[in-house]
């Protein structure tokens, strides 16, 4: 009843419309009541071939309205009707809400019915909530994944970022972590996926007991800029409801850069002016307010927020994931090298970290695993001469010691795709690799120094 009379209460009074004047590209400019919009008012636009297009203004200039589309444009002519729609962009999320797959406007598109209304409106586009009233950082976050768990561990309420390029795991990673992440509720938006991988990602990937806690937020790579760009405030959205609700959520975007595309898409139609790599300073300024909204709130719940970077070029240093990796509060980087090995997921511990560590670790564990990286950043300085045969065993104490542990280290990173591993068994897991190291390279140093007494028998 109180959403029905939100829409009530929503119709306006009278019909305000506007004249398409001209279209260029994907901006169309709009004549006629220009002081009753705004930036980001909608106007649905008459006479496209699948009907009226929705459109937003971005801009105006010379006494015009510019708008972009949420739709193709097919169809508009000169002096088509612009309709000014008056009700703001808020969304009634409900908890009914769960276990649904809906678009950048809310709207189900999988086939079971009708959404139900919540009482309390939440905009698009929200604001985070002030600094000054947030919480800290709750207990660790169990993620299901050995190499996160151990040696990049994560708090709830914060806020990772995924760096990979294409082709190297990222999507199979972050359908790992919406399985097994021990969290209340998970919002999943994925922005500028392929079409054919959606069906995939929700009953392989996720699967219905996933499903059941989750809501699915889609805008395919086909879609408007718009609405790629909607999609994923339209997750925040969703996620801040649950949260001031009081439930720990798990919040994923795959992929910021789908969303940096879209806003540099937006942008250049307006006339702004370009930058690095052809991207609008506008960019620059949606980023943190969008991924600011993920964290701890000023009650109980709180977004932990795993965003994916594509990295362009491998290059981990472009302007998208150079900027999203000063917001958050820590990073995943994944290479393209270690996929090429053959292990997955194809993390590098090495250049991966998370700011809340080691201060969210216990403190027995600690030596466990300041010693794992001491030992792997000592066989990746000397990989490259140990793989050429250069390396002589014995030159180095420290060395030969990676060496011994490098296999059983290397296997414990490794893990398959259905496979899950608790925060506890990683660590015990761990420590037995290390205990049997120890005492087999014990053995061995015994064995070589008895040896040396041994005589040889003919020369």
């Amino acid at each position: 009843m109180h959403a029905l009379l939100n829409e009530i209460d929503a119709v306006p009074a009278k019909s305000v419309y506007g004249r398409v004047q001209s279209v260029q590209g994907l901006l169309i400019e709009i004549a006629g009541p220009v002081n009753a919009m705004f930036v980001g008012s909608r106007v649905l636009v008459a006479g496209g071939l699948r009907g009226d297009i929705p459109c937003e203004v971005v801009g105006f200039r010379a006494g015009r309205a510019l708008a972009m589309p949420f739709g193709p444009l097919e169809g508009v002519r000169m002096g088509s009707k612009a309709w000014l729609q008056l009700s703001d962009t808020t969304l009634h999320p409900s908890r009914s809400w769960l276990g649904r797959v809906v678009n950048a406007f809310g709207e189900p598109i999988d086939g079971k019915g009708p959404l139900a209304a919540g009482p309390v409106g939440y905009p698009l586009r929200n604001s985070p909530p002030p600094a000054h009233t947030r919480s800290r950082v709750g207990k660790v976050a169990d993620l299901g994944v050995r190499a996160l768990n151990t040696f990049i561990t994560c708090c709830k309420g914060q806020r990772m970022g995924i760096f990979s390029g294409s082709g190297v795991g990222k999507s199979v990673l972050l359908s790992m972590l919406a399985r097994n992440t021990d969290c209340d509720v998970s919002i999943i938006g994925l922005i500028g996926e392929r079409g054919r991988e959606v069906q995939e990602f929700i009953e392989d990937d996720l699967g219905p007991e996933g499903l059941a806690r989750s809501i699915v937020v889609v805008a395919t790579s086909d879609e408007a800029a718009l609405m790629r760009r909607q999609a994923a405030y339209l997750t925040l959205t969703l996620a801040e409801y649950f949260r001031d609700d009081g439930d720990d959520v798990l919040c994923m975007i795959d992929s910021v850069t789908r969303f940096a595309m879209a806003q540099r898409e937006i942008g250049l139609a307006g006339g702004e002016p370009p930058t690095t790599k052809g991207y609008t300073p506008t960019v620059f300024n949606e980023l943190p307010r969008l991924l600011e909204r993920a964290g701890p709130g000023a009650g109980k719940g709180s977004i932990t927020g795993l965003f994916s970077v594509l990295v362009e070029g491998d290059d981990h240093n472009e302007p998208i994931a150079d900027a999203v990796r000063g917001i958050l509060d820590g990073h995943i980087v994944m290479e393209r090298s270690i996929a090429e090995r053959g292990r997955y997921p194809a993390i590098n511990i090495l250049k991966s970290i998370s700011r809340t560590m080691p201060a969210c670790v216990e403190e027995d564990v600690r030596p466990l695993v300041q010693k794992a990286r001491q030992l792997m950043s000592t066989f990746s300085e000397m990989e490259e001469l140990i793989r050429l045969g250069a390396y002589r065993r014995g030159s180095n104490p420290e060395v030969d010691e990676a060496i011994a542990y490098q296999p059983a280290l290397e296997t414990f990173l490794t893990q398959n795709k259905g496979e899950a591993t608790s925060l506890s068994d990683g660590y015990a897991d761990l420590a037995r690799i290390l205990n049997s190291a120890d005492a087999d390279q014990e053995t061995s140093e015994t064995d070589s120094s008895e040896s040396e007494y041994i005589p040889s028998e003919g020369v």
